[in-house]
């Protein structure tokens, strides 16, 4: 099968498996949109005709225009070879622009802090429903539920999203089955509440219902899931996702119509605390219902799970992001874990849950940072329409037009819960937008200072070296990572290393180049002989989602060359060579540190020092290339940013 054709192949596993990781989030709305939308009226609770016709004429556009035609129809084409999410479609569009990555950090950071909020309220609103069955059901017993389930869902993600999308892919297809039966049930009973269709209704209440634009902050909530359900591209296909979303939003409009028509034959009366959405189960039933909503409402948090294991896996590609250790649970492709970010969301989750320690606290600080990313992902797809679609001006101009408005619209509207709580999801996501900022400028820095000079006069003495046995022999193989993207090319230091710091005379010498591509799973090498059984330079072209195992992948190289008698790889000592004992290899590892000898701008001093403070908490270059650490030295070189030019020194007799 094609490349291109696996990206859009539909498979049942591939439906289930959708349904289990991707729509968690957007699956579950309905168990607080209209509650939170009838909360939010001219008089709370009260059912007003207007606010339910409106407020369900809202949420169906809403779903269609921002969900549907967006996401699924527009943005899930702006794939990167089968990879979605806000740093595939940077990665598509970079070249056209430098300023185009600070919309993809505000963006990508934006998403990760939404992360963070929404397995705390989702399992949190789900548990709290049980005290309607369990009135002795206190909130610090509720608290400790939460954290233990959150603690135990994020456990899972170790064994990959397959094993996780196969495991919730059966309860959330029962879930969006029951959403669509009783929500037709009360279409049926009640068939009025079909002219919410007619975006008439939500015009009218945006316009003229007192306060009706701020309901926009509610509303909002039905479509949070529609970025997760793009970063999520790689690990379903575009084929099943479009396939099963249209279920998944039948039965939504269906379950939204059906609370209305439930509200409409109501109307008048003021609702409580009663929730619209269990009020449509027949008694009989609501036990089954709230057990079925408390774990739909569990998955919902795997969609933003999965979502930021692609995010950092991807930013790690595009230097915006530590190289922290990705592991990959399945063969299927696409699907990964982050170890290092589940532990970061799982301390994040927790200290929400702590926090806010009710479900109505957090809905404040939900959804206010998710409209940013909206906003970035709608610029980043504006230039990929215009700049590498090459669709026409006008149509660019109108997508522009529509979705400003709206996106800006719930982005004013989310405002009023900042003082509320959603100072809390923006500073999550200022301090990741830090980090990504410093890594980002460090890269740059790094790269304009490191001196690069030409491999060829370098050739003629590591011969030397090589055969020069007064020098004490380092190793057999002597193998150095190098950044150096030109074959006729190696960094300065390395050369100091082999000849200066301490000589390393070594039988052959080899330098690892990695150049990761755009394209997710390649996996190529070229080989280029400086010098014949003495100096060989290797070239990796891997994949932005291949795991980084240079030790397995150099060893692979090393057989290839000796099958095809390229090289020699036994030990040149007399008594070894005899018994044909192949030599030994070693890695050298070069790792800059900030040198005290420097004198330079204030903004550079202080990213750099940002930048080598976090690095203490992350792991080392060879745990991230996956060099075995038994034959690994590494050598600590200085990072001089600028020298200090005038040392101030008198002689004295």
């Amino acid at each position: 099968m094609s490349s291109k054709s696996s990206h859009t192949a539909i498979s049942g596993a591939g439906l289930l498996i959708a349904l289990g990781i991707i729509y968690g989030d957007i699956g579950t709305s309905p168990l607080y949109v209209m509650s939170s939308i009838l909360k939010s009226g001219r008089v709370p609770g009260l059912i007003d005709p207007l606010l339910v016709l409106g407020g369900i004429s809202c949420v169906i556009w809403t779903l269609t225009l921002q969900t549907t035609v967006k996401y699924v129809l527009l943005t899930l084409n702006a794939d990167n070879n089968g990879e979605g999410g806000i740093f595939s479609l940077y990665a598509l569009v970079r070249r056209r622009g430098a300023w185009l990555s600070a919309v993809a950090i505000i963006g990508g950071a934006s998403l990760l802090a939404d992360g963070v909020i929404t397995p705390p309220i989702s399992v949190s609103s789900a548990i709290e429903g049980l005290k309607a069955v369990y009135p002795s059901l206190t909130q610090n017993i509720v608290v400790y539920i939460v954290i233990g389930i959150i603690a135990g869902l994020f456990l899972l993600q170790s064994f990959g999203t397959q094993i996780v999308g196969k495991a919730f892919g059966p309860i959330m297809f029962l879930w969006f089955t029951m959403l669509g039966v009783l929500g037709a049930a009360w279409v049926i009973h009640n068939p009025t509440i079909l002219r919410a269709l007619n975006p008439y209704y939500a015009y009218e209440l945006l316009t003229t219902y007192p306060g009706g634009f701020w309901l926009l902050g509610s509303v909002f909530l039905c479509t949070t899931g529609a970025e997760a359900l793009y970063s999520d591209l790689g690990h379903c296909g575009k084929g099943n996702i479009r396939i099963s979303w249209t279920f998944v939003k039948t039965t939504l409009l269906l379950n939204y119509l059906g609370q209305g028509a439930w509200l409409l034959a109501h109307q008048g009366q003021q609702i409580g605390i009663q929730n619209p959405f269990y009020a449509l189960m027949p008694d009989w039933f609501l036990l089954f219902g709230i057990g079925l909503a408390t774990v739909a409402a569990v998955i919902a948090s795997q969609a933003l799970i999965t979502g930021s294991f692609t995010l950092v896996a991807e930013a790690i590609r595009l230097n915006m992001w530590p190289k922290v250790k990705l592991n990959y649970p399945t063969d299927v492709k696409g699907q990964l874990f982050v170890p290092s970010m589940n532990r970061l969301l799982l301390l994040g989750c927790i200290g929400v849950v702590l926090f806010f320690r009710e479900s109505s606290n957090m809905e404040a600080a939900y959804g206010l940072a998710i409209t940013l990313t909206m906003l970035m992902t709608t610029v980043l797809l504006t230039v990929w329409l215009w700049k590498i679609k090459r669709v026409t001006l006008p149509l660019v101009a109108l997508f522009v037009l529509v979705y400003g408005i709206i996106e800006g619209s719930f982005l004013v509207a989310n405002l009023v819960k900042f003082p509320h709580g959603g100072w809390v999801s923006l500073a999550i996501g200022t301090a990741l937008m830090g980090v990504m900022y410093v890594w980002l400028k460090a890269f740059y820095i790094k790269r304009r200072l490191t001196d690069f000079v030409k491999m060829e006069p370098y050739v003629e003495p590591l011969k030397q070296l090589s055969n020069d046995e007064s020098v004490p022999k380092y190793a057999t193989h002597l193998v150095f990572l190098t950044s150096a993207e030109r074959a006729s090319e190696i960094e300065q230091k390395i050369i100091y290393s082999i000849f200066q710091k301490r000589p390393k005379r070594a039988d052959i010498y080899w330098f690892i180049h990695v150049d990761t591509t755009d394209e997710p799973y390649t996996m190529e090498y070229k080989v280029t002989e400086l010098a014949p059984d003495d100096v060989f330079r290797i070239n990796f072209r891997l994949g932005f989602r291949v795991q980084q195992r240079i030790n397995l992948f150099f060893r692979k190289v090393v057989e290839d060359l000796v099958r095809n008698k390229e090289v020699d790889i036994t030990s040149r000592y007399a008594s070894l060579s005899k018994q044909h004992v192949v030599g030994d290899f070693r890695f050298v590892v070069l790792e800059k540190y900030l040198s005290i000898e420097n004198d330079f701008p204030t903004m550079e001093k202080l990213v750099m020092q940002a930048y080598f403070y976090i690095r203490q908490f992350i792991s080392s270059e060879p745990q991230y290339f996956g060099l075995d650490t038994s034959s690994v030295k590494i050598e600590k070189v200085p990072l001089v940013i600028a020298p200090v030019r005038e040392v101030a020194l008198t002689r004295i007799a």
